[in-house]
């Protein structure tokens, strides 16, 4: 199958908006101290900086698989198999060593994180392995683990769970303190990261119709999917464990209501993200303009722009730190620090806003370039794992 630009369109959106998400984290003079989806502390535009970066790990992981359905769809099984199989060897590796060095910056790897390349990189072994059954059943399978996964996650919290130990960190946010100096923390739990992915790989299928005949499957998906999400979150009995309430004022209980779990991603945080994410796909496909263009850049090269983004960012962080009149011994690489002093530091929101686009725009010439190296040199197979 030929590129599908509404793919990269979408993925760029999501890319720019990582780049927020990254920026705060490190940047943000609360990030280290507060938590910005609090409605007892936060505001709405501390909220909304937070909330809408939720979108980008799974729209991200289902396009993962969307992509992985697209490439292989020209080459035989085995030899999509071994593509997937050694893609995904290749993240996982990199998660462990190149992405969690950029997340931390320490050199002693005191913390290791299980994250979203690492759940892509496990997605792509598992699905080489099933790859053969019909796309119809691996859909279905999808929705099993979309739609269920919070029930296993209710049965453990009892206590009394048999397999608790050997599942729980396949469902949950899980923390291991394996010597008092090494933490090993799975923020990306196997299951339902597996169905997110596995259902954008059965979706693929989908991308082998007409554009036109795309643009309404998706929009009728993407509304049908949010309807779904609103009567469920309206009932307040399955699909989060985080419940709404009524707040101070109608835009905080707006807040209360959309304010679903990402760790791990619960069936109505899955809803609500996915459902916008078919609705741009609709939206977008077969827009072509100066916006579209400058978010394609970004899509065509997702990895080579998340590896790139996180040395850039975390860098600036430090570059800020001596800024603010901090010296290197006043930096601490301690888990979750990010090379942050111990006393007061970070900049406020406006000013990580600005750094925020002025690291994406920074990131275009790099990302273009690169994107017009790996046309250009399709002999150069290494360049299908970067």
């Amino acid at each position: 199958m030929k590129r599908i630009d509404t793919i990269d369109f979408v993925r760029g959106l999501v890319m720019i908006i990582m780049a927020l998400d990254h920026t705060r984290d490190f940047m943000h003079v609360e990030s280290l101290t507060g938590n910005p989806l609090d409605l007892e502390t936060t505001t709405p535009v501390l909220f909304f900086s937070r909330w809408i970066t939720h979108f980008c790990a799974p729209i991200f992981v289902f396009l993962s698989g969307t992509s992985a359905y697209i490439s292989i769809r020209s080459n035989n099984v085995r030899q999509s198999r071994n593509f997937l199989l050694t893609r995904g060897v290749w993240l996982i590796l990199l998660e462990f060593t190149v992405i969690n060095f950029a997340v931390w910056f320490d050199i002693h790897f005191r913390i290791l994180l299980f994250q979203v390349i690492a759940a892509i990189g496990f997605g792509f072994i598992i699905i080489a392995l099933i790859m053969k059954l019909p796309v119809r059943i691996l859909g279905a399978i999808a929705l099993v683990i979309i739609f269920g996964h919070n029930l296993l996650s209710q049965a453990m919290a009892g206590g009394d769970f048999l397999l608790k130990p050997v599942l729980s960190p396949m469902v949950n946010f899980t923390t291991y303190q394996v010597t008092p100096d090494f933490i090993f923390i799975i923020g990306y739990p196997l299951l339902p990261w597996f169905g997110i992915m596995l259902a954008g790989f059965a979706a693929g299928r989908l991308f082998e119709r007409q554009a036109d005949e795309r643009k309404r499957l998706f929009l009728r998906i993407g509304l049908t999917t949010l309807v779904l999400f609103v009567v469920i979150r309206f009932t307040n009995y399955y699909g989060d464990p985080s419940l709404w309430s009524v707040q101070k004022n109608h835009l905080y209980t707006l807040l209360s209501f959309v304010n679903t779990s990402k760790y791990p991603p619960s069936l109505l945080f899955t809803l609500m993200t996915l459902g916008i994410m078919f609705l741009l796909l609709s939206f977008t496909e077969g827009v072509r303009n100066k916006v579209t263009g400058i978010l394609s850049v970004f899509g065509k090269v997702p990895f080579f722009y998340y590896l790139v983004h996180l040395y850039l960012i975390h860098s600036l962080t430090l570059v800020i730190m001596f800024l603010q009149g901090f010296h290197l011994s006043d930096l601490s690489f301690a888990p979750f620090r990010f090379g942050r002093p111990q006393t007061e530091s970070g900049i406020e929101l406006w000013l990580v806003f600005l750094v925020w686009l002025g690291v994406v725009a920074l990131l275009y010439p790099f990302c273009k370039w690169y994107g017009n190296y790996k046309f250009t040199h399709r002999e150069k197979g290494w360049l299908r794992y970067l």
